[in-house]
């Protein structure tokens, strides 16, 4: 775990070096300066030689300030270091996640990956500055204070041996018992963040249904399930302060003590106790600094396992050797396909299909909500692979091309619309980045988009909020189809995509894909028959497998299920007319 972090830090590796370089340099002053300043009180004080203090009392100053700018230089250098570390690992993590197919997306929520890549980051950030800057300091700190107590009076040094030793011990304590908690107080934060967003993501929802007071119980129940596991946590970390006290006083009662009895029997100066007491100070700091390492250490292994989750999670979705980079035509071919979602073979939500599709075709997908319409199409441009059989696109197995190139020549109007935040155009230009005005209008025509942009004060530099909350259901879909067709796509799948327009729009739409792009393969899944029903043929989806295939008027003779959508249709729709 530690390598593949440390491969993060990258072009910051040498502030991450100068930092414990200055840091130990800063050390090494601070321990000089008990030293000078008992032999200041020994040798000039005491002896009444003011050239001694004079002399001794400026290299005391210089010293001083050499540790000032070792400090800043540090301090400078670790924050560098530290945030470019941080700012490594969120985008190593982005940019994976980028990477990741829909199975690995499944695999993970929302809010959990925003906590990763906030919370855990942070975490981490923090315990990396902490360890090459204090976790450094201590120890030299430490070393150097111990190495001139012993230099002073060894005996009396002892008791800083036994302080160490009871510290180590209150330490690996916390560590091993805290460290489960954590891991426990992470989860938790998903959870809490989990229903934050989902609650402003759907305020509209919240407030339509008056749900506000379900909405904070279900808030408070989070927040208090984390609140209790870092209670838990908290009150083991918390026995680290008692205990560095505890060493802290023990440590000076016992110098007070033991060096009075030394100085009375001449075998100790007084600067020396001074000195000594001095000594005290940076051990029991060097110590202190070292028991907040270790704490957040505990804190941010969890967080670290996590991002390292993250960052090992390799998509399953890969390009073969020599990939093919050209797709030759929209013709499409299910060979004896079935698929799970959980690779389980006894659970397949599809199950051996045989579709043989002609290119410039346009093909109507019908069925009930569960009959795996959308996964049948999400197979096409290869956003899951098949548990068996395979799917051929151009008559090439989709395994065989280049993803980029695959999905290039597949557009897809996903069930759920989804627009960005920017204008209209830069929302559009996402089909095709280089996009002319002609062709973006173009588009929008094709889609019946026109209409509504140009009544727009903006028209097409009209900013879409966050989610494309300021434009209509319709409007959405139909900016997403225009999208879409910007692509110029060998194949075209509306996924339920025109089910918030009205009908005459939906034939409009219809019937300029087929003026405008006759040679691209059209897949229209729909719940209404009307808009499939000119189709050159029907697949009948259920449960999985497939019911009927063929045209309109064959099914309306030959399949039920078909048979009865259309009936239960045409006659609500008489209904509605003879109102």
């Amino acid at each position: 775990m530690i390598k593949k972090l440390t491969n993060y830090i990258a072009e910051f590796k040498r502030d991450t070096i100068l930092t414990p370089i200055f840091v130990g340099l800063e050390a090494i002053m601070e321990t000089i300066i008990p030293l000078i300043m008992s032999l200041i009180i020994d040798n000039g004080v005491n002896k009444a030689d003011m050239k001694y203090v004079y002399i001794y009392g400026a290299i005391m100053i210089c010293v001083s300030f050499i540790s000032l700018a070792c400090g800043a230089l540090s301090g400078k250098y670790a924050a560098s270091a530290s945030t470019g570390f941080a700012r490594n690992l969120r985008r190593g993590m982005y940019y994976n996640i980028q990477e990741y197919s829909f199975s690995n997306i499944d695999k993970y929520s929302t809010a959990g990956l925003i906590t990763r890549l906030t919370t855990d980051v942070t975490n981490v950030q923090n315990a990396f500055q902490m360890l090459i800057r204090m976790f450094v300091r201590a120890p030299f700190m430490l070393i150097f204070a111990m190495a001139m107590s012993f230099y002073i009076n060894a005996k009396l040094a002892l008791v800083f041996l036994g302080a160490i030793v009871f510290l180590g011990a209150a330490l690996y304590f916390i560590m091993t018992k805290a460290h489960p908690y954590f891991m426990e107080v992470f989860k938790k934060y998903d959870d809490l963040n989990a229903s934050v967003q989902e609650n402003l993501t759907a305020i509209r929802t919240v407030k339509a249904y008056v749900r506000e007071d379900h909405e904070t119980n279900k808030f408070y129940k989070a927040s208090e399930t984390l609140y209790k596991f870092f209670i838990r946590a908290e009150k083991l970390i918390i026995i680290n302060a008692p205990a560095m006290q505890f060493a802290v006083y023990t440590c000076i009662l016992l110098l007070s003590w033991l060096g009075a009895k030394m100085i009375v029997s001449n075998t100790m100066t007084t600067g020396e106790l001074m000195s000594m007491f001095a000594y005290t100070t940076n051990i029991m700091i060097s110590l202190m600094m070292m028991s907040f390492v270790f704490v957040m250490v505990i804190m941010s292994k969890s967080s670290a396992e996590r991002i390292i989750e993250v960052l090992d999670e390799k998509s399953d979705l890969t390009n073969c050797e020599n990939p093919i980079c050209e797709v030759k035509d929209g013709s499409i071919a299910f060979n004896n396909v079935s698929f799970s979602y959980s690779k389980n073979k006894d659970k397949c939500v599809l199950e051996d299909v045989n579709i043989k599709i002609n290119s410039g075709e346009t093909i109507g997908i019908i069925g009930g909500t569960g009959s795996a319409k959308s996964t049948l199409v999400q197979l096409i441009p290869r956003l899951y692979d098949t548990t068996d059989g395979n799917v051929e696109v151009g008559g090439v197995d989709v395994r065989n091309y280049d993803i980029e190139t695959l999905r290039d020549e597949v557009s897809m109007v996903l069930q759920k619309n989804v627009l960005f935040s920017g204008t209209i155009k830069e929302n559009l230009r996402w089909g095709k980045k280089d996009a002319t005005d002609e062709e973006i209008i173009k588009a929008c025509r094709q889609a019946q988009a026109e209409e509504f942009i140009e009544n727009f004060p903006h028209k097409y530099d009209t900013y879409i909020e966050q989610g494309g909350s300021n434009v209509s259901g319709g409007q959405k879909q139909r900016l997403c189809i225009a999208r879409a067709l910007l692509k110029k796509p060998k194949i075209l799948i509306l996924d339920d995509s025109t089910s918030a327009v009205d009908t005459k729009t939906d034939a409009l739409i219809r019937k300029a894909f087929k003026e405008t792009i006759p040679d691209t393969t059209k897949i229209i899944i729909a719940q209404r028959i009307s808009s499939v029903e000119d189709a050159d043929r029907i697949i009948v989806l259920d449960d999985g497998k497939i019911d009927g295939f063929g045209t309109h008027n064959e099914l309306l003779e030959s399949n039920a299920i078909y048979r009865e959508v259309y009936e239960s249709q045409m006659k609500g729709a008489d209904n509605s007319e003879s109102k």
